[in-house]
């Protein structure tokens, strides 16, 4: 048991010179599958990156790791420069993403692992990736309340906070509540809520058509007094954007759920950035310093979890 107990401290103090290395560090979590979670996760770190800021995505959605598929990077395979720590697959110079899918030799191998084998792999992921500095690490999370989401929280006390997808259907809007009440009874702080897939311009008439209803997110956030960052709506180009791996932020700058997706990182960005601590409520108001600020911070700041 001592052996047990002493390699999982030296696996936290990886962890701790890991994270004191980064600004922000964002869960994106959601109550339901389907909701379009890891769409915001790839989109808001392609809009940080494109205000210069340095970017790193982890997926910890070992069942479905889907992210490097969007970001368009599927097939490359996890390196290593010193045999001990891992290399982020770069995506551009300043976004870079790790994924089990890059350990996988085949693609359609399911992942059949017990929870404590999926907390083993989300330390070492936190533990052994040579992130370097980043202003941003967004953590994008399978669907649920359970053992991805509990690690993560657990092994970075200082996370920022949490992102919450829902869409606009009741039956999202449920689980979501979920995801707001476990933030609040790990005690991490709640950036807010994002309603995907609010509404859907017909292609060929204009008309919108509120598949999924229209302000379900929104209702919830007045009622859990949660803060709502916007609504997305679909688009068949998106998806199209996501399927190729595209970077819809640019290439589909004019339409409206690219420019609803840049607004909210817009929004995101502009939080104070010792927004460290679990009390968010001066996280809107304009920033005072650099985001990547907070890893290196030396002042006896409140925020400043230690």
């Amino acid at each position: 048991m001592a052996e047990e107990k002493d390699e999982f401290e030296l696996t936290n103090e990886r962890i701790r010179s890991r994270m004191d290395k980064i600004g922000r560090k964002i869960m994106v979590m959601s109550g339901k599958g389907g909701v379009g979670k890891t769409t915001v996760t790839v989109n808001l770190a392609n809009e940080l990156a494109e205000l210069g800021c340095k970017v790193g995505v982890l997926d910890v959605d070992l069942h479905g790791p889907n992210v490097a598929k969007m970001f368009g990077v599927e097939g490359e395979s996890l390196s290593s420069a010193d045999g001990v720590s891992f290399l982020p697959v770069k995506v551009k110079e300043n976004l870079s993403v790790i994924s089990l899918a890059f350990a996988l030799e085949d693609p359609d191998a399911p992942v059949i692992w017990r929870g404590s084998m999926k907390m083993g792999a989300i330390r070492q992921f936190l533990a052994d990736v040579e992130w370097g500095e980043l202003d941003y690490l967004l953590i994008d999370t399978p669907p649920g309340t359970g053992d991805e989401q509990l690690t993560v929280c657990q092994a970075i006390p200082e996370l920022t906070g949490t992102i919450i997808v829902t869409t606009p259907q009741d039956v999202a809007v449920l689980d979501a509540r979920k995801s707001v009440n476990f933030s609040r009874k790990l005690g991490v702080a709640i950036l807010g809520v994002i309603e995907n897939m609010s509404g859907l311009k017909c292609p060929h008439c204009g008309k919108e058509i509120p598949i999924f209803g229209k302000g379900g997110g929104e209702r919830m956030c007045l009622d859990m007094h949660v803060p709502f960052l916007g609504a997305v709506p679909m688009e068949i180009d998106l998806r199209e954007a996501e399927d190729e791996g595209k970077n819809w932020i640019t290439e589909g700058a004019s339409h409206p759920s690219s420019q609803a997706l840049a607004e909210i990182a817009k929004i995101i960005n502009a939080g104070t950035a010792c927004s460290t601590s679990r009390d968010t409520s001066s996280f809107a108001k304009p920033a005072s310093c650099k985001p990547s600020s907070c890893a290196t911070c030396t002042l006896n700041c409140p925020s400043r979890k230690k």
